[in-house]
């Protein structure tokens, strides 16, 4: 009996062996147009070549074009033979009883089956024993014959599969009979027993069972007649009861179920293990070709989440890892670029991950907010060289005298401000000039709209006004050169202009398309010319933004308050930012609680182009961060929370990256690299990215700078421990230690420096790096003798008679002596004399008398150095 799958088995193969008419002509190489033709004259219309050919319609036409060209003879048909009957006979003795009514009866098995020949066979035989036909119809007639055997073939598999289908369903069917039945004597035998009397158990041994019949002997399962096969069953005879319990009739119907449940378990046993060996019907099969798997990578990845999106072995992962030359674990995290090279070399694709649900639904919420864009003012940012009067010129400008309260003179970090001037409203953004804040300055020329360059006309163009030049350019923004001091007596602005000629710079007035401006900031001559040149080109520029909605703009600095907490410099570029917003910076949030502007009052507001600084954030944001209202908190912190862990897992990439270069590196260094632990704390953000580049900067292949703590705030307890833990030097830029800070300091005798200018951390980081390299010695060549004649003396030996040809030969000092420049002996002067008197020293062009100690075989032409060892202290 066939199963649903069997049928639905049957019928898929049926619908795919189903074949077109211009299929079958390109299978017996004939044209369309010939076959609808002949098939037309076997009586089958068809019209469209497209149309199916079953196949008893390519049989009707086999037959009609044999019975065309005369190739059904009737005596080739009449010497096939049409049936076969086939007879089979078993016998086998079966002993009943035992002991005196033991008694041997015989059992006869017969089986009978007849198979019929299909007509079509005996057809296929005649047309292989006539003579030849035409070449064409021929070849149509073989290629015909060879598809009707692979149909009968493919069918004939199927009618097995089948068959095996219905033998195992019938098969599991009895057993489970079997066990029914052995359970349900096993029962009646119990109850039946006496009590206390426990059924005789089975013998084993005894009697020899002969080996049961099979299944084609036992005529268990009848061979059921398949379509499209060649032989069909014409009848079995058999008796299943006697076949199906041969050898057990001497059992009881208790023992005959265990015995079959006892097979049926080492059946069922044999089956698992077929499974489990990939043998059987339903066993494993490999894949034919290799699976190619897309898989997502993000930012970061850890090398076991890896090899479980490749469905592979960690080790394997690590071992691929290991031959690009990257050595990591199974738990370490790979960047992005890493996990794309090294998922490749698996032979898979690699594809970026989608942004996670809260950065999506970030993106979603900022676009949703539109609206008109109207007129604001310009962003003009101040940048220059060390002391060329930038702050002095904003100062002017504001009224106010800030540069005066700036430690060394110097501006430390970004300054935000905007001023109502009577050209209107103008944000200007005044940035460092020392060398160590270069990522201020680049990050203030992306802020800005204008970017006005201060050159000193006493002083010239400085490395940090080249600079200057170079981030305006990679920003894309506009320059206004303000030539300043042109009020002191060596000012010189022509040469001003002529320097900047070398940098592309090109003035107004030699024919380019740069605003300069000459001016003094003292004086204020030329300040409404600056203010006219930058209204002119933010007029030019048309700058629109949108003043209503959700504000989004730029960390401009940030530090931390001991009374306010984190506070954080902006500058909103869309939207009106107001208190009580919810807001997201980088990898914190926080509800806006107060906003204050430059000069330290509050605001309810601030819009587009306007500098405030924000209270309320959860944590010191990094400076150049984007910052975006939203709704509510909850988005705000998934926001954070996300982009902190990202920033965590790129972190830990970059501390254990170790690649077997790096390592062979390290192990080809002679001597062992001293490292300098450094703990930084500032004022505010800019500073601390600013010491931090300059003083890792300073490593070199003897000592490495590393930073371990930096942070905006005061020197607390906690960096304190981090410092005796590491052995650090601790460096405070514009802040101080606390009470328990400085008792931790005491406990542990640390090294504490505070600092207001940038270059005094420098050159003292440099004094204590030299420090740990220590000292160098070092041989420095005073004078040179050389031997002329050699005396016997009988208290010192071999003394040289020599000539003092170049610099000074010292009695205290050690000796080389040389023959042909190879060094022979090395040791001390035993004495040197000047005639008969002992002197300290002889110097260049002197004779003198040379007792080397302990060496007695100097000849004339060697020549005795004399060198002495120095002390170099080694410096970065």
């Amino acid at each position: 009996m066939l199963t649903a799958r069997g049928r639905q088995t049957e019928h898929r193969n049926r619908m795919s062996q189903q074949t077109t008419i211009r299929k079958l002509a390109a299978l017996v190489n004939t044209p369309v147009e010939k076959l609808l033709e002949q098939l037309s004259e076997a009586g089958m219309e068809f019209s469209d070549p497209d149309q199916v050919v079953t196949s008893t319609e390519k049989v009707k036409l086999l037959g009609f074009l044999r019975r065309t060209h005369g190739k059904a003879g009737k005596a080739a048909e009449a010497a096939a033979p049409k049936k076969i009957t086939l007879s089979r006979t078993r016998k086998q003795e079966l002993t009943v009883g035992g002991g005196r009514n033991k008694s041997t009866v015989d059992v006869v098995v017969r089986k009978k089956v007849t198979l019929v020949k299909p007509e079509l066979e005996a057809d296929a035989g005649q047309a292989a024993a006539t003579g030849p036909v035409d070449e064409e119809q021929a070849e149509i007639l073989r290629k015909l014959e060879e598809s009707r055997q692979r149909n009968l073939e493919e069918q004939r598999r199927l009618a097995e599969e089948d068959r095996r289908r219905a033998e195992e369903a019938e098969r599991k069917r009895q057993e489970e009979e079997a066990e029914r039945q052995r359970k349900e004597a096993e029962a009646a035998a119990a109850a039946a027993a006496p009590a206390g009397e426990e059924p005789a158990p089975r013998k084993a041994g005894g009697h020899g069972h002969p080996k049961q019949p099979s299944r084609d002997e036992r005529g268990g399962h009848r061979h059921k007649p398949s379509r499209g096969s060649h032989a069909m069953v014409a009848g079995v005879e058999d008796d299943e009861t006697t076949a199906r319990f041969a050898g057990q009739l001497h059992l009881s119907a208790s023992d005959r179920a265990r015995r079959s449940s006892s097979r049926a378990r080492t059946r069922t046993r044999r089956q698992v293990e077929q499974s489990r060996s990939g043998a059987g019907p339903h066993g494993f099969e490999r894949p034919t070709a290799p699976v190619v798997r897309e898989v997502a990578i993000g930012e970061a990845i850890t090398v076991a989440d890896l090899a479980q999106k490749l469905a592979m072995k960690g080790g394997d992962v690590v071992k691929a890892l290991f031959k690009m030359g990257v050595m990591a674990t199974i738990t370490q995290t790979i960047d992005h670029d890493t996990a794309v090279l090294v998922v490749e070399e698996l032979g898979h694709k690699a594809v970026a991950a989608q942004p996670d649900d809260a950065e999506s639904e970030l993106l979603a919420h900022v676009e949703d907010v539109q609206g008109e864009a109207v007129p604001r003012p310009p962003v003009v940012t101040i940048m220059g060289h060390v002391d060329h009067g930038k702050t002095s010129l904003l100062d002017y400008i504001r009224s106010t005298k800030i540069a005066t309260g700036e430690a060394g003179g110097i501006t430390q970090h970004i300054g935000a401000y905007h001023v109502e001037t009577d050209k209107g409203v103008i944000s200007f953004l005044d940035t460092p000039g020392h060398a160590a804040f270069a990522s201020m300055r680049a990050r203030g020329a992306k802020l800005t709209d204008i970017v006005v360059l201060v050159v000193a006309a006493d002083d010239g163009v400085m490395p940090q006004t080249i600079e200057a030049i170079q981030h305006a350019r990679a920003a894309g923004v506009p320059l206004i050169v303000a030539i300043n001091k042109v009020d002191k007596s060596d000012a010189d602005p022509d040469r001003i202009k002529n320097e900047l000629l070398a940098h592309d710079v090109v003035a107004e007035t030699y024919g380019g398309d740069t605003q300069m401006v000459e001016l003094s900031a003292k004086t204020g001559q030329g300040v409404d010319e600056l203010l006219d040149a930058i209204s002119l080109q933010a007029e030019l520029l048309e700058l629109r933004a949108v003043a209503d909605g959700r504000a989004s703009g730029t960390v401009i600095e940030s530090s931390l308050d001991k009374g306010r907490g984190p506070v954080a410099t902006v500058l909103v570029q869309q939207g009106r930012l107001e208190r009580g917003d919810y807001l997201v910076c980088g990898v914190q949030y926080g509800r806006v609680r107060a906003l204050f502007d430059e000069t330290g009052s509050q605001v309810k507001s601030a819009g587009p182009s306007i500098p405030v600084q924000v209270l309320g954030l959860s944590g010191v944001p990094d400076a150049g961060d984007d910052f975006v209202v939203v709704d509510d908190e909850r988005l705000a912190k998934e926001v954070a929370q996300q982009r902190e862990a990202k920033r965590r897992e790129l972190r830990l990439v970059q501390a254990a990256g170790n690649r077997m270069e790096d390592i062979m590196a390290q192990m080809g260094q002679g001597e062992a690299q001293q490292v300098l632990n450094l703990v930084i704390k500032a004022d505010v953000q800019g500073s601390v990215e600013a010491l931090r580049q300059a003083l890792t900067g300073l490593s070199n292949e003897q000592i490495r700078i590393n930073v371990i703590v930096a942070g905006v705030g005061g020197i607390t307890e906690s960096d304190a421990n981090a410092a005796a833990t590491a052995k650090a030097t601790i460096i405070g830029f514009n802040v101080r230690a606390d009470a328990a800070a400085r008792k931790v300091i005491e406990t542990h005798n640390l090294d504490l420096r505070y600092f207001s200018i940038i270059y005094d951390v420098i050159d003292q980081v440099k004094q204590v790096a030299s420090g740990l390299l220590g000292v160098e010695i070092r041989e420095e060549i005073i004078g040179i003798a050389e031997v002329r004649e050699v005396f016997r003396s009988s208290k010192f030996g071999a003394v040289a008679g020599s000539m003092v040809v170049e610099g000074v030969v010292k009695r205290n000092k050690p000796i080389r002596v040389l023959r042909d420049n190879t060094v022979i002996f090395e040791g001390e002067l035993e004495s040197l004399r000047r005639f008969k008197e002992n002197v300290d020293e002889v110097r260049s062009g002197t004779e003198c008398g040379i007792a080397v100690r302990a060496y007695n075989d100097v000849k004339p032409g060697d020549q005795i150095e004399c060198f002495e060892r120095i002390e170099v202290q080694r410096t970065l």
